[in-house]
């Protein structure tokens, strides 16, 4: 059986990457998903971070479907690696305003048709970026930070409701934002060291995070609340280390 069967879905970011990537697997596994992006490539544009468009999202979504059970507030902006002197006020506004509050907003008027249907699943995209730092720029970090504990904060907020709101952390992925980096390891005849400082020894793919979306909007997670669930082939369970030891000793 199809483990989204009949439920109905929203995901931002939904033109590219991971976004795109949930929409096709959610539609797999049974549910009736609506891609939102300010890009082409979605079922509809709109800008995550704007409250009135957010807003008419949700409604809409669930007034043609007959409810709404999950949302997967994935889209963001990266901001570069600008260092914290180098940026300005409104630098960080604009990483804000998507990152975070784009996920405050989907919980925000989501919650409250979920709470109609008796509950269901919000995951918002974090990142390792937002655990410590090393992993982005200091405002994409903070923001992602920001994430994590909106997560935990909501899932309080929301007790008895049946609505659990999760995070997902991915480590490198190969997205539209990370796409820079990627060409140019490829131009360099570097790819071999993309992902060479967590275990896996690899970048990860766009289906992979996918996956965790589903088993966090899937009744499969229904103890899960509250949590942030790492995706990053190892990166975060160590400091970068250059360190390397004699397989043979093992």
């Amino acid at each position: 059986m199809a483990r989204l069967a009949g439920k109905v879905a929203i995901v931002t970011g939904a033109a590219s990457g991971i976004g795109k990537a949930a929409v096709e697997l959610f539609r797999r596994e049974g549910a009736i998903v609506v891609g939102a992006d300010v890009s082409e490539g979605a079922d509809i544009v709109a800008d995550a971070g704007s409250e009135r468009e957010m807003h008419d999202l949700i409604e809409r979504v669930a007034r043609d479907h007959g409810g709404l059970e999950i949302v997967f507030a994935n889209a963001g902006i990266s901001g570069g690696w600008a260092t914290i002197s180098e940026q300005t006020a409104d630098d960080w506004a604009e990483i804000l305003r998507v990152n975070l509050i784009g996920p405050f907003l989907a919980i925000k008027y989501a919650a409250p048709l979920m709470k109609l249907r008796g509950g269901g699943s919000i995951v918002c995209t974090a990142s390792v970026a937002g655990l410590r730092s090393g992993a982005g720029g200091a405002a994409y970090s903070a923001s992602k930070a920001g994430v994590i504990n909106l997560v935990q904060t909501a899932a309080q907020q929301l007790s008895g409701s049946g609505i659990r709101v999760n995070a997902i952390c991915p480590g490198l992925i190969e997205t539209g934002m990370t796409k820079p980096m990627y060409d140019m390891a490829r131009e360099r005849r570097q790819e071999g060291r993309i992902g060479e400082l967590n275990p896996l020894k690899r970048g990860g793919e766009p289906e992979e995070i996918a996956q965790a979306a589903l088993f966090l909007a899937s009744d499969e997670s229904s103890y899960v609340n509250g949590a942030a669930l790492v995706v990053d082939g190892g990166l975060s369970s160590s400091h970068p280390t250059t360190r390397r030891f004699d397989l043979r000793m093992l």
